[in-house]
């Protein structure tokens, strides 16, 4: 119980839930996040088809990476959600026209 009479300052706080601080970790959950939501709106139109396919394509790395070496809930629930916004701006720009564009046929 002490760690909850430890006071938590800044913006994402809720990611140090353990009273440790963790940069790396909450760098790519941050960063998954946000390329994820970049994919996801990009997906929405055609002719972005390059960069919501790339930025998903990254981000389901990022999120893979930042899985795996996670240690909060509060990171593990960004790197979700950023999960989940960068295989929909992946599939959706892969079926829009893929990684490449029609540049290799």
């Amino acid at each position: 119980m002490a760690q909850t009479a430890r006071p938590h300052h800044g913006l994402l706080s809720f990611l140090d839930t353990d009273g440790k601080s963790h940069p790396v970790e909450n760098t790519l959950a941050v960063t998954t996040l946000v390329i994820g939501a970049i994919a996801f709106v990009t997906a929405h139109f055609t002719q972005l088809h390059l960069l919501s396919s790339w930025t998903g394509l990254i981000g389901m790395i990022t999120g893979a990476w930042g899985q795996l070496i996670s240690a909060t809930t509060g990171e593990r629930f960004l790197l979700i959600l950023g999960l989940g916004a960068s295989a929909v701006g992946f599939y959706l720009g892969m079926a829009h026209g893929g990684l490449f564009g029609g540049v290799l046929g």
